[in-house]
């Protein structure tokens, strides 16, 4: 039998699951700058907004060191302190505390492999592999020193050990494995970039220029190429097969800087290409949405602090706000302002947006009407409110898609839940017929119209659950639509429906999108 308190429980019940829809994870986002990485204002200023995004608790933001490390990460140890760990090691060797001497090698190979490209490192390099080649052999672990030993003669077929330093038997042993490395079979490694002539480093030594084409025995190499400031992302190459072809984009990579803050430069670049290039990293790091920030100097007027929000999978601008600045510091509240806007799209007072016309305030070419009022684009930039206080809105910008869904999910969601009301008061009447016709609780197979009343609560009880979970979902689905969607200045108007005859009901919306 169908009772008012089983109602309820079912909608407690269902309503329980579907509001947990409402909570929703931010976006894993990255903030990078745009334009001269080398300038003082703009660093501190994105540092600034860095800061106040990951301030907040519920941000997901990849932090400046995590870019680098992921992208170029950088030795804990410097040269000379890389020298003295190999000499510590060497005194471990010489003292017979091999396993320790393998141990500091190790460790300092890691960090070997983190410094610059150049010839200090792989000077480095190599005494850390002939070093290695020492203590295995010394070790009895004949293959590792081998395979040591081999790791300075793949790519230095011609290196010779010195006298002093080796013994005999190990210099036999190195030359014989020059000889078999010389007859074994080679990889033909080819090498191209996006910018002609770049400098290609294996393992830190520079083997040429592109386009390279070298013969290589199979194995792991360490890649990078250089050309002047434009610098590779280091990879792992694997030479494999009879040829291994690699195309480096450094004019893409070598655009994206870590120090002293994570950074896109691209001279004489357009805006399209710099936010294509931001895409791109984003993909590269795996985040849902990049930030680039940028400082906008127009040729009159005042400077601007910009932020747009782009979608890594889409490709596409979700939104793109500033203020105007001076100075090296950011005022905090414009900061939190703009921190506000770009992971909300919620406009405060205090910040520009872009005009219904799709271009920003900074973009603007100021002209003058016949009354002398000086225009921009479309926006009256001469009128006090409100860029006498620093601020600037979109002018009659229509409501955005997501905030018309979230209308239109949120009157269907109450609409469903009202219909869900007329069903339940419907049923009731059902009930009290039903209960009028019960034989000690029970049903009579030769009742029929008590069987039609049973059939009919069976009907409307699946009704009232779908209602309920279409409704439920519809408006938890249009509260988070409403929450992700930027604002906008005039509410449509919507107006729902719910119709009974006392044996049917509809619903109805109807509104201005």
């Amino acid at each position: 039998m169908f009772s008012r308190k089983h109602a309820v429980r079912s909608a407690l019940f269902i309503l329980s699951c579907v509001l947990p829809l409402t909570a929703f994870a931010a976006p894993r986002r990255m903030v990078v700058a745009s334009g001269d990485c080398k300038d003082a204002e703009l660093g501190s200023q994105a540092n600034a907004f860095l800061g106040a995004l990951v301030s907040r608790p519920e941000q997901d933001v990849l932090s400046a060191a995590g870019f680098s490390e992921r992208l170029f990460p950088q030795p804990t140890k410097s040269y000379e302190d890389l020298q003295r760990q190999l000499d510590s090691a060497q005194d471990h060797f010489y003292e017979s505390r091999n396993g320790k001497a393998a141990v500091a090698i190790d460790e300092a190979l890691q960090q070997i492999n983190r410094l610059p490209v150049g010839d200090e490192r792989w000077k480095l390099y190599v005494n850390a592999q002939l070093l290695h080649g020492l203590n295995y052999r010394a070790m009895g672990r004949q293959k590792e020193s081998d395979t040591a030993f081999r790791s300075v003669l793949r790519l230095q077929p011609d290196y010779q050990l010195d006298p002093d330093y080796f013994a005999p038997s190990v210099r036999q042993g190195f030359d014989k494995l020059r000889r078999e490395l010389n007859l074994a079979r080679k990889v033909k490694l080819s090498v191209k970039s996006t910018l002609p002539t770049s400098d290609v480093y294996l393992d830190g030594i520079k083997m040429g220029q592109t386009p390279l084409t070298l013969d290589v025995l199979a194995g792991t190499y360490d890649l990078t190429l250089v050309k002047g400031e434009a610098i590779s992302f280091p990879r792992q190459i694997q030479a494999q097969g009879a040829d291994t072809p690699l195309l480096v984009d450094l004019a893409y990579e070598g655009s994206v800087s870590a120090t002293p803050f994570p950074c896109l430069s691209i001279p004489e670049a357009s805006a399209e290409r710099t936010l294509s290039h931001a895409v791109r990293l984003g993909g590269t790091l795996g985040v849902e949405e990049v930030i680039v920030v940028r400082l906008e100097r127009p040729s009159s007027g005042p400077k601007w602090f910009a932020a747009t929000v782009l979608n890594v999978e889409g490709g596409q601008k979700l939104r793109e706000g500033g203020f105007k600045t001076q100075g090296l510091d950011a005022p905090a509240e414009a900061l939190s302002a703009l921190v506000d806007f770009v992971t909300t799209g919620r406009s405060p007072s205090n910040l520009v947006v872009m005009n219904a016309n799709g271009r920003a305030p900074w973009e603007q070419a100021v002209t003058s009407d016949k009354s002398g009022a000086q225009h921009g684009g479309g926006m009256d930039i001469s009128a006090p409110n409100p860029l006498s206080d620093g601020i600037a809105d979109s002018a009659d910008r229509p409501t955005p898609a997501l905030r018309v869904a979230s209308y239109v999910l949120l009157g269907t969601g109450v609409a469903a839940l009202g219909g869900a009301g007329v069903v339940r008061f419907l049923a009731q009447k059902n009930v009290d017929d039903l209960e009028k016709r019960l034989e000690n609780g029970r049903i009579l197979s030769s009742d029929q119209e008590a069987l039609r009343l049973r059939n009919s609560l069976v009907q409307k009880s699946n009704l009232l659950t779908g209602l309920l979970v279409g409704g439920g979902a519809a408006v938890a689905t249009g509260a988070v639509l409403f929450l992700v969607s930027p604002s906008s200045a005039d509410t449509p108007p919507v107006s729902v429906g719910v119709a009974t005859d006392g044996e049917a009901f509809s619903t109805s919306l109807s509104g201005t999108f």
